[in-house]
C-alpha cells in the first residue's frame, strides 16, 4: 500500500463500493416494481380489449336478433309455427330461443350466457320474441383471448361468483379479488398477478380476469438483477483500471497542485498556485491560476445569468398559470423571450396572421425562429432579434417555446371545454346547465331594472312514438330541426336551449307574457310547416306544444318555472300543437 498508484486505486474502489450497492440495491428495486408494471399494464390492455371484444359479440348476436325480427319471411315462420324452416333459417346462428306470442317455444338458451331480447312485430302486432344469447364458456373465452394481445402466459377466465367457470388456457379454482385493482393471489399451487373487471351487465355474479403467473414475473426480475450485478462488477474493474493509469500519470503534478485545488474546491476562489521557474510545472501552475482567474468570473457571470433567468421563468410561468386568454398569453410569451435570451426584440406571428412583437423587432443581428407547436396544432412561430445566442440561450428559448405552446394548446382546450359545458352536442343550443344560470341571472336583472320576463315550455308531442316507429336517428334530426327553428325565430337578446329529452326553453327578456305567447305561436306554425322524411322513406310532420309564463317581481326561478310548466300541460290536454299562456287559457 506505500504506492500512490495502488492507494488511488483502493481509494476509488472504496468511494465506488457505497453508491454502486446503493445504486444495485435501487436499480433492483425500480426493475422488479417495473416488471411488475409491465405485466399489469399488459393485463389492464388485454382486459380492455376483452370487455371490448365481448360487447362487440353482444352487439353482433343483437343485430342479428334485429335482423332477424325484421325479417319478412322469418316472421311468417313464428305465425305459421314452420319448424323446419326455422330450423333452417338458424341453422348458422346458435344459442337463439324463439318464442311465439301464443305460447310457441323453440330453442335453448345456456344457464350462463349473456342474452338480448328482439321483439317480432308485424301489422297484426306482437307475433313472437327472438332471444339470442353469448354464453360463458371456453369457446367464449378462448376467442376474446386471441384478440386480446395477452402474453402465451397469460389467462383469460370467467368468475362465477368468484369461481373459474371457463378459461383459456385451461386454469381452475376461486378468485377473491375486487374490480379494477391489481392483486398477487395463490390459485392452487401457483400463485398468480390477476386483474378483475366489474361485473357484467347481464349477470352481476359473472365477471372476466386475466392471471399472469408470478412466477414469470420473479425470473424475469432475477435476469435483471443478475444482469445489472454484472454490470456493476464490471463497472469497478474499470474504475480501478481508469485510477491506476490515471494515479500514474498525475502523481506528481498533484503533490504540486493539491492544496490549490482544495482551496478551491473549498469555495476559495481566490486562491493560487505560487509559481516557480519557467518548466513544465511553471506553465501548469500559470495555467492553473489563470483557470482559477477565468472560473471565478464566469461564475459571477453565470450567477448574475442564472439569476435574471430564474426571474424570467418564474414571471412566465406565474404568467402562463394565471391566464387562458391566448391575447394574454402571446404578450407574456414574447416579453419573457426576449428577457430570458438578452435579445433585441420578437415577433410571434400566429398561424392566422397576427403579429405580436415587444423591443426593436426589426433590429440587425442575428435571428432565432422557433415554431409554437404541441402535437399537430400548429400556433405559429417566435422570432427573437440579439447580437449573438450561444447554446444554453438557444436550449432556454427552445424551452420557452415548448412550454409556451403547452399553454398556449392548454388556453384553446379550455376554451373548447368552456363551450362544450354550455352548449348541448345534439343540437348545437344551450344545455340545461347555461339555461338554469342564464334564468337565474336574469330573473335578477328583471327585479333590479324592472323590466318584464318571460319563459316559454316547448315540448314536441307524440317524441316517443316517432322514435319508436322511425328509430332514434330520425328522432336526433327533428331535434335538430326544432333547434334550428328556435335559432331562426328568437331575437339576438333570447336565449333559446334544450331542457331535457325533447323540452326546450325559451328565455325572453324585455318580453311579457303576451309577447312571448305570439313568438311561441310562430314557432309552432313554422314547425308545422317543415316535413321528415323518416324509415321507408315515409314523409310526416311535427307539432309541438307551448306553455308561457310571464315572471312576477319578488318571485324566484322555481316559480317561473312551475307557472310556464303548468301552462304546458294545459296545452297537451288541450289536444297538443297548441300555446297556452299562465293563468290566461288563450289558443292559438
Amino acid at each position: 500500500m506505500g504506492s500512490f498508484k495502488v492507494k488511488l486505486v483502493a481509494y476509488f474502489l472504496l468511494l465506488s463500493l457505497l453508491p454502486i450497492a446503493a445504486a444495485f440495491w435501487g436499480f433492483t428495486s425500480v426493475a422488479g416494481q417495473s416488471e411488475t408494471r409491465r405485466v399489469d399494464a399488459r393485463l389492464q390492455a388485454g382486459l380492455r380489449a376483452a370487455l371490448a371484444t365481448y360487447q362487440e359479440r353482444l352487439d353482433t348476436a343483437e343485430r342479428t336478433a334485429e335482423a332477424l325480427a325484421r325479417s319478412r319471411t322469418f316472421q311468417l315462420e313464428i305465425q305459421q309455427r314452420n319448424l323446419p324452416q326455422m330450423v333452417k333459417a338458424l341453422r348458422d346462428t346458435p344459442d337463439v330461443s324463439v318464442s311465439g306470442a301464443d305460447g310457441f317455444h323453440f330453442g335453448r338458451i345456456p344457464a350462463l350466457a349473456a342474452t338480448r331480447s328482439v321483439d317480432v312485430v308485424t301489422e297484426h302486432g306482437l307475433v313472437g320474441t327472438i332471444t339470442v344469447a353469448v354464453p360463458f364458456d371456453t369457446a367464449l373465452v378462448e376467442d376474446l383471448r386471441s384478440r386480446s394481445g395477452l402474453a402465451a402466459a397469460d389467462a383469460l377466465v370467467v368468475l362465477s361468483d368468484d369461481a373459474i367457470v371457463a378459461s383459456a388456457p385451461t386454469t381452475a379454482g376461486v378468485v377473491h379479488a375486487p374490480a379494477g385493482q391489481t392483486r398477487t393471489l395463490r390459485i392452487g399451487e401457483s400463485r398468480y398477478r390477476i386483474l378483475v373487471a366489474p361485473a357484467v351487465a347481464d349477470d352481476p355474479g359473472v365477471r372476466f380476469a386475466v392471471l399472469s403467473p408470478q412466477a414469470l414475473i420473479d425470473a424475469a426480475n432475477s435476469a435483471s438483477r443478475n444482469r445489472l450485478l454484472l454490470g456493476l462488477l464490471a463497472s469497478l474493474a474499470l474504475v480501478s483500471l481508469v485510477a491506476y493509469f490515471e494515479g500514474r500519470s498525475i502523481v506528481r503534478t498533484l503533490r504540486s497542485l493539491s492544496e490549490a485545488a482544495h482551496a478551491i474546491a473549498r469555495g476559495r476562489f481566490e486562491e493560487r498556485v505560487p509559481v516557480r521557474g519557467r518548466d513544465e510545472f511553471a506553465l501548469l501552475g500559470d495555467a492553473f491560476n489563470d483557470m482559477a482567474g477565468q472560473l471565478q468570473a464566469r461564475l459571477a457571470d453565470l450567477e448574475a445569468e442564472r439569476e435574471r433567468l430564474r426571474v424570467a421563468i418564474t414571471r412566465f410561468g406565474e404568467a402562463l398559470a394565471a391566464t387562458h386568454d391566448p391575447n394574454q398569453l402571446l404578450r407574456v410569451i414574447v416579453e419573457a423571450a426576449v428577457e430570458a435570451t438578452g435579445a433585441f426584440g420578437a415577433a410571434l406571428v400566429t398561424d392566422d396572421g397576427n403579429v405580436v412583437s415587444t423591443g426593436d423587432a426589426d433590429a440587425t443581428g442575428e435571428t432565432l425562429q422557433l415554431p409554437l407547436t404541441a402535437g399537430r396544432t400548429e400556433f405559429g412561430s417566435l422570432t427573437l432579434v440579439g447580437a449573438s445566442f450561444d447554446e444554453e440561450q438557444a436550449m432556454t428559448a427552445s424551452s420557452l417555446a415548448s412550454h409556451a405552446a403547452i399553454a398556449l394548446e392548454n388556453a384553446r382546450l379550455h376554451q373548447i371545454v368552456e363551450r362544450q359545458a354550455l352548449v348541448d352536442g345534439l343540437t348545437g343550443i344551450s344545455n340545461r346547465r347555461h339555461c338554469e344560470d342564464s334564468l337565474t341571472a336574469e330573473i335578477a336583472r328583471a327585479d333590479r331594472l324592472g323590466t318584464p320576463l318571460t319563459l316559454v315550455l316547448a315540448d314536441l308531442d307524440d317524441f316517443k312514438a316517432i322514435n319508436d316507429l322511425h328509430g332514434h336517428a330520425v328522432g336526433d334530426d327533428v331535434l335538430r330541426e326544432f333547434a334550428s327553428v328556435l335559432l331562426a325565430t328568437v331575437r339576438d337578446s333570447d336565449l333559446a336551449g334544450r331542457w331535457g329529452g325533447e323540452e326546450f326553453l325559451l328565455l325572453l327578456p324585455g318580453a311579457d307574457g303576451e309577447g312571448g305567447a305570439q313568438l311561441a305561436d310562430r314557432v309552432r306554425s313554422a314547425l308545422t310547416e317543415r316535413s321528415f322524411r323518416g324509415r321507408d322513406a315515409a314523409v310526416f310532420t311535427v307539432t309541438c306544444s307551448f306553455g308561457v309564463a310571464q315572471h312576477i317581481a319578488g318571485g324566484d326561478e322555481r316559480e317561473l318555472f312551475a307557472a310556464a310548466d303548468r301552462a304546458l300541460y294545459r296545452a297537451k290536454r288541450r289536444g297538443k300543437n297548441c300555446v297556452e299562456l299562465n293563468e290566461r287559457v288563450r289558443s292559438f
